[in-house]
């Protein structure tokens, strides 16, 4: 038995889904055009409307009045235009939120893992990152009554951390079937900075194909920590890295999946006032990665097994810390 929500596309097409780009056809589209607009990783209607008009120009065989009229269409049938906060409060309300496995860092987070918004956990090593990872690969497709996001999931691995017996053990634990469990996780391994931004328009098509409820990217700094070296390279990094987080957060808009990044972590040597920090620690990434999280989680050791979470940045939850532990079933609340 399968316990993710099985779909075969034409469900995403519903109240609160994405609009498969196809509805363009009745606009007046020919299927030549919906054909570009596919091969450059445009699945939605959304994600159409969504877009700068220069990147529709980027498409071959696509002129600025072609690209004109695909903007307008999409503007027909997505509303982009103002709304009252009552509906966005509304909307909020509906959100769902996937459980981590522990019940004192759910509270802390107001509930789960948001959906529909980046969550970006940085830490030292064997903190928790990649083991919280995992869990959410699981918990996310329980049904929506258990905490779950009743979807599948979709994980990119740049530091082969991925380890299948880790999804077999939590999935035991929800009394999931195994081989249902780790079918509804699709897996990539990423090798370089471009092959990773290139896995999310592969992302994008199987995410119009079928639900998904979680894109899990452990750890999105690592790639680019390697291909890009010293200040000379510094500007094109960010550039690249900034584009790579806002076609993550195109996702979440696009098909209301919850985005987790994981993220190293890199000490400060500011001279003297390093000196005063308790920890000299922050987040890889600067700015760039700060400004397109929606909610940071600072991981750090604890006593034995246990870890501590702090809310170090949410624009809805209030900075606390909490204590969970990492157990052979995974993430658990912390054992004294």
């Amino acid at each position: 038995m399968s316990n993710a929500y099985e779909s075969d596309g034409e469900e995403e097409t519903g109240i609160g889904g994405p609009l498969l780009i196809n509805r363009l056809e009745e606009c007046g589209l020919s299927a030549t055009d919906i054909k570009k607009l596919k091969d450059a990783g445009f699945f939605t209607v959304e994600a159409v409307a969504f877009a700068p008009k220069k990147a529709l120009l980027n498409i071959k065989g696509v002129s600025e009045n072609k690209a004109d009229k695909f903007l307008a269409e999409a503007s027909r049938i997505v509303n982009m235009g103002f709304t009252t906060a009552m509906e966005v409060h509304q909307r909020r309300q509906e959100i769902i939120t996937i459980t981590t496995g522990s019940k004192e860092l759910d509270r802390a987070l107001g509930g789960g893992i948001e959906t529909g918004s980046i969550t970006e956990i940085f830490g030292e090593f064997r903190t928790g990152k990649s083991q919280l990872c995992h869990m959410l690969a699981v918990t996310g497709q329980l049904p929506i009554n258990l905490g779950g996001g009743q979807g599948k999931c979709l994980f990119i691995d740049t530091e082969c951390t991925f380890r299948p017996s880790r999804i077999l053990s939590i999935a035991q634990r929800y009394s999931l079937g195994g081989e249902d469990t780790l079918d509804n996780i699709a897996y990539a391994r990423a090798y370089n900075t471009d092959h990773q931004t290139s896995l999310l328009i592969q992302a994008a098509a199987m995410m119009s194909e079928s639900r998904f409820s979680i894109l899990i990217v452990d750890s999105a700094m690592a790639l680019y920590r390697t291909d890009y070296a010293g200040r000379g390279e510094l500007a094109a990094r960010q550039i690249h890295l900034a584009q790579f987080l806002r076609q993550l957060q195109k996702l979440a808009d696009e098909f209301g999946v919850a985005v987790v990044i994981t993220n190293q972590v890199v000490a400060q040597v500011d001279g003297g006032s390093s000196m005063f920090q308790t920890d000299p620690k922050k987040p890889a990434g600067g700015n760039i990665i700060a400004h397109a999280s929606c909610t940071r989680l600072y991981l750090r050791k604890g006593r034995g097994e246990n870890r501590i979470c702090k809310i170090y940045d949410s624009p809805s939850l209030p900075e606390n810390e909490c204590t969970f532990s990492i157990l052979e079933d995974g993430i658990s609340d912390a054992v004294e």
